[in-house]
């Protein structure tokens, strides 16, 4: 994160590919977010692979065990401080958190 390097901001990086987070950590994560829930799910090639829509996603619980299910298509990336959380995307949103 260059944002978070530029402002001098520690910051612990999670590949999610590699550490996928499970639904706990979903669930903690959706707790302090900002934007409302359903953003954390991509609506791409693999949505519409998967056979997904709206309807699958409508509440916390659908929406975690979409991303538990098919974690590529969780949205990113997600900041996540102690007591917020959104998704970093404009990144004008990055600066807005760490600052």
């Amino acid at each position: 994160m260059s944002i978070a390097e530029e402002l001098g901001v520690e910051t612990e990086i999670v590949i999610y590919r590699k550490a996928p987070p499970d639904a706990a950590t979903l669930r903690a994560i959706i707790a302090k977010l900002e934007d409302p829930p359903t953003d954390l799910v991509r609506r791409d090639s693999l949505w519409t692979k998967q056979g997904l829509t709206d309807a699958h996603v409508q509440t916390v619980d659908q929406i975690v065990d979409v991303l538990v299910a098919t974690p590529m298509i969780m949205q990113r990336p997600v900041l996540v401080t102690a007591d917020r959380a959104i998704i970093g995307r404009p990144k004008e949103r990055v600066r807005e958190l760490l600052s």
